[in-house]
Order: structure tokens, then C-alpha cells, then sequence
């Protein structure tokens, strides 16, 4: 079988879902399935030609913004006609499929990942046309997947449209322990503090846990993220960085460092409210760490009920300022469970492969 994954910036992967998707099912898949990845040469940083055993192809437009339905829809008509089968990622190549014969619409696979259309990051007019784009890819494509009960609920609801749910994995996180050398590079790391890494956009409720934070003295919250790769969060950086108990940081893309900045943080805090399964989540669980969640309904599905929620700023103030009151291990060990159940790559390539190979 030949398999095209479209709808990403590409691999190596740094940050982003569906990109970490790519990065596994390539890792788990690629000695059994021939593999072609399609990438942004705009994007990507590096021109590789194969890796972990995948190709890679280059398309000459940016996977961002308004661009990105371009891309993928570029993409999308040159895999459809090259390959046996096509895992698209996302909403951008909807646009397209009414025009695809029914023999290569039967080829695709579709993951959709979160309700992107709901993003406060898009104007009204661009949400309709996302809204638009899905609906024409879900109800054209062969296969869909959803990677949480929420969003299986929500196309079934919306569209009579069943799908294969199949989770995102948490175990490319490792616990790791402190050195001498990053307690001098990173002096938070000798006293309590809450940890997150995440895009910087604001249907991550980034204000919502900046304003929750700086009106409390019991912990800083660390925030690691894309703040330059935007304009808003450009902005929000300005306006928050001098501001009490906040530590901003730039993106990490060193996983090993990552792991030690959030392995021993005393709280996770996830603040997504526009998706399926998050990754970064997925990750938090499997390191067994203690997790305020937004309460977005799709947290709650991912965390099996077994974090602690939050609604708005006050509510993540008073948990914050009461964390002594919460049993963390029992958080951590209940969360880890799901994880080692529902949140391992190589099970969940497993399940995309009989997706996808399967008539």
C-alpha cells in the first residue's frame, strides 16, 4: 500500500497535533507501509527528502492562515491521483472533494481533529468558510476518524456521519529529574510552580490563565510557547511579561529539555478549548502529572473526568491559591492509568493502519 498523509506543515515535527500524528504513525508505520509525507517548503526549515524511513515531498506555499486551504488543497489533488490511499489532516482540502471521483474520494481518510471553525482566532467570515470546508470534506471523503468522543458526538450529531475513534498518543513524554545545571538556568525549578506548553492563540484561553495568575502569591505559571509567531501573540507578550508570577518562554523545541520543565511542575494547567484530544495533554497525562483542565467538554472526555476543571479566571485562581488541598498524586496516578490505556503511539498507529488499508 502507498500512503499519502496531507494537511500538515510537515516532519520533523516541532510543534502541533497533527504533525506529532504524522511523526509516529511514520515512526510505527513506515517499514510496513510505503509512506510519502507532503510538506510546506515555505515552512519547514529543513529539505530533507525521506525521514524515519517516510518521503517527503514539497509544496511551494505556506500551510498558514488563509494559505493553508491553498496548500492543502494542492496537496491533496496531487496525492489523490499518485497514491492508493490518503490520510488527510484537517479541514483545508473540503473544497475540493466535490470534484474528486467517487474511486478517490473512497481513498481518503479524513481526520478533522478539533471544531477549527469555532477558533476565536479566525473572523467570522473565515469561520464560515472553514465550517464549509469541513462539511464538504465529511460528507464526500471514504473514511473518518475522530480522536475524541466529543467530536465522534458532534459529526454523528451534525452530519449522521459515524466515525473510528482512535485517541492521540502521550508517550514520547519522560519523566525527567533536575540537574544542577538547570536549576542555575531555570531558578524556578527550586520552589513551586505551574507548568504549560502550548500554541499561542486565544481559544487556548492564554489571557484567561495570565489574568488568573497574576492576581495570586502562592506559584508563578510557566508558559512555553510560539509568542513571536503572531501577531496577538506578540501583543499578549508585551502586556503580560512584566507582570507578577508569570514566566513567559519562547518555544522549546528540545524535547529533553521540555520533559524536565514540565516533569516537575506542581500543576499542569491545559487550557485548550477548541479541539479533540490534544496532544500536549495526552503528554501530561502519561507523565503523571496533576492537571487543571479547562472545562471545554472535550478535556473531560480526554481526561476520563479525572482532572480538576476551571471555567473562567476566578475559578483557576482559587484552585491555584487552595493547591494544597488537592490530592496531585492521586490526579497524576489516575491520569497516567488512561494514559498507559488509551495514549500509546504504537497501539494508535495500529488502529489507523486498519483504518486506512481496510476495504
Amino acid at each position: 500500500m502507498r500512503l499519502a498523509i496531507v494537511g500538515i506543515r510537515g516532519i520533523p515535527n516541532n510543534y502541533g497535533g497533527f504533525e506529532t500524528l504524522a511523526e509516529y504513525l511514520v515512526e510505527y508505520l513506515a517499514t510496513e507501509i510505503d509512506i510519502t509525507v507532503y510538506c510546506s517548503s515555505k515552512d519547514m526549515d529543513s529539505n530533507l527528502t525521506t525521514h524515519n524511513g517516510a518521503k517527503l515531498k514539497y509544496v511551494p506555499i505556506t500551510s498558514h492562515g488563509a494559505f493553508g486551504i491553498v496548500y492543502d488543497t494542492v496537496s491533496l489533488f496531487k496525492a489523490v491521483h499518485r497514491y492508493d490511499k490518503v490520510l488527510l489532516l484537517g479541514f483545508g482540502g473540503g473544497f475540493l472533494m466535490p470534484l474528486l471521483s467517487k474511486k478517490n474520494k473512497a481513498k481518503i481518510t479524513v481526520n478533522i481533529g478539533g471544531l477549527d471553525w469555532k477558533r476565536n482566532k479566525w473572523s467570522p467570515t473565515a469561520q464560515k468558510v472553514i465550517k464549509k470546508a469541513e462539511s464538504l470534506l465529511i460528507k464526500n471523503c471514504g473514511k473518518v476518524i475522530s480522536d475524541n468522543i466529543g467530536i465522534r458526538d458532534y459529526l454523528l450529531e451534525e452530519y449522521n456521519r459515524d466515525s473510528t475513534l482512535i485517541a492521540y498518543g502521550g508517550d514520547q513524554a519522560h519523566k525527567k529529574g533536575i540537574t544542577p545545571e538547570f536549576r542555575e538556568q531555570y531558578p524556578f525549578l527550586n520552589n513551586d510552580y505551574a507548568f504549560i506548553v502550548t500554541r499561542i492563540q486565544e481559544d487556548n484561553n492564554i489571557n484567561m490563565m495570565l489574568d488568573a495568575f497574576t492576581v495570586q502569591n502562592r506559584m508563578p505559571i510557566v508558559i512555553v510557547g510560539n509568542w513571536n509567531n503572531s501577531e496577538y501573540g506578540i501583543e499578549t507578550k508585551k502586556m503580560y511579561e512584566n507582570k507578577p508570577n508569570l514566566i513567559l518562554l519562547d518555544a522549546i523545541y528540545d524535547r529533553d529539555r521540555l520533559d524536565v520543565l514540565r516533569s516537575n511542575c506542581t500543576l499542569y494547567i491545559h487550557g485548550h478549548s477548541a479541539g479533540g484530544t490534544n496532544p500536549s495533554l495526552a503528554e501530561a497525562m502519561y507523565l503523571a502529572l496533576p492537571v487543571i483542565a479547562f472545562a471545554s467538554g472535550y478535556n473531560e472526555h480526554t481526561t476520563g473526568n479525572k482532572a480538576i476543571y476551571f471555567s473562567n479566571a476566578a475559578e483557576l485562581t482559587a484552585l491555584v491559591e487552595n493547591y494544597e488541598n488537592i490530592d496531585r498524586k492521586k490526579i497524576g496516578d489516575e491520569l497516567k492509568q488512561i494514559a498507559d490505556r488509551d495514549y500509546r503511539w504504537v497501539h494508535i498507529a495500529e488502529e489507523y493502519k486498519k483504518v486506512i488499508a481496510g476495504d
